[in-house]
């Protein structure tokens, strides 16, 4: 009687499946960011097959000189999304940063005086928000839009009109470039780097640091937290106050680019940097995202306006709507990633 012969297996048909299995959770938890990324260097390779003039590595480092103050309120607001609240406030407290800064240094106060002041400013206006939003339970869209009101109305008590800064310190910082070595003639100036430094440390906060878990199980189950014995109330509150940290950064690299301060600046900058947050991958119910998708969501941004910029005929509204055509398809991503998170 013949023996019959089993076959031989192939290993590659063991191996591929393996592989499916382990990638499929890392592509369900990096799914937005990588979607994030792959957008912002399509939509920068499109730019700069439309215009040769992108292409010059001058034009990528002016997407952080431009959306410097942009990139630092969006850094304060993915904190507070991912304990599932939200801060309409950034943009009245740009203003009133850069309207209040522009008035000291008026009547003479030193630069060095003016700055760490602005910063304590803005820490202290996040401090409160998060005190009445915790222990008072507002919500934190109701709060914070009063926040907003409050912080422009006194911007506009400072000055109705805008407030030239004069200044030699401010204008040093503004048009004295640091020149990028190996690329020459490519120069970021020294408020650009305030945003990426603030990146690194909201990185650090958020991935190694226990601070950091707990605004993640805030986000997923506040409540779950609380029983845990994690500081839910006290990170809540420091969520706010690092927003407001960021927003008066963002106020005095404001002011130091215009040379300025008006009521009126930053205004529309709280939906910008919603837009810039939900873009980068992190979900406005709280507990998924991280800071590092946020800066890809800025740059996309920025990206569009620069299209729109080398173009030269096309409305600048249409920056506008394209971030909201790219803000619900992102919406739209994050749920089909998280239904089939949820499903596996």
């Amino acid at each position: 009687m013949a023996q019959q012969v089993k076959p031989i297996s192939d290993p590659s048909s063991r191996l591929i499946p393996s592989l499916a299995r382990r990638a499929k959770p890392f592509l369900l938890r990096y799914g937005p960011l990588l979607t994030t990324i792959t957008i912002f260097l399509l939509a920068y390779f499109i730019g700069g097959q439309l215009y040769p003039a992108m292409q010059k590595p001058q034009v990528f480092f002016n997407l952080f000189i431009n959306n410097g103050s942009l990139l630092l309120v969006s850094i304060g607001m993915t904190l507070v999304i991912l304990t599932g609240g939200i801060d309409l406030s950034v943009g009245g407290v740009i203003a009133l940063t850069t309207a209040a800064s522009a008035a000291l240094l008026k009547n003479g106060a030193s630069p060095f005086v003016v700055m760490p002041l602005m910063i304590l400013m803005g820490v202290a206006f996040g401090l409160v928000l998060g005190v009445i939003i915790q222990y008072l339970k507002v919500q934190p869209f109701i709060a914070t839009l009063a926040g907003l009101f409050f912080a422009r109305g006194l911007a506009y008590i400072i000055s109705l009109s805008s407030v030239t800064i004069t200044d030699s310190v401010y204008k040093s910082l503004a048009l004295t470039p640091i020149y990028i070595p190996g690329l020459p003639n490519v120069y970021i100036y020294l408020p650009t780097l305030i945003a990426p430094i603030m990146l690194v440390v909201a990185i650090y906060l958020t991935f190694f640091t226990r601070f950091g878990r707990t605004i993640y199980a805030i986000g997923n189950n506040e409540q779950s937290a609380r029983l845990m014995g994690l500081p839910t109330s006290r990170t809540k509150i420091a969520v706010y106050a690092f927003s407001g940290l960021c927003s008066s950064l963002a106020g005095i690299v404001w002011s130091i680019a215009f040379l300025s301060g008006y009521g009126q600046y930053a205004t529309g900058m709280e939906l910008d940097a919603i837009a810039s947050v939900v873009m980068g991958g992190t979900s406005l119910s709280g507990g998924v995202g991280n800071v590092f998708g946020t800066l890809f969501g800025v740059l996309i941004n920025g990206t569009i306006v620069s299209i729109l910029q080398f173009n030269g005929t096309l409305s600048s509204w249409w920056t506008r709507i394209g971030v909201g055509v790219l803000t619900l398809i992102f919406i739209g991503i994050q749920s089909l990633f998280y239904m089939r998170k949820k499903h596996s």
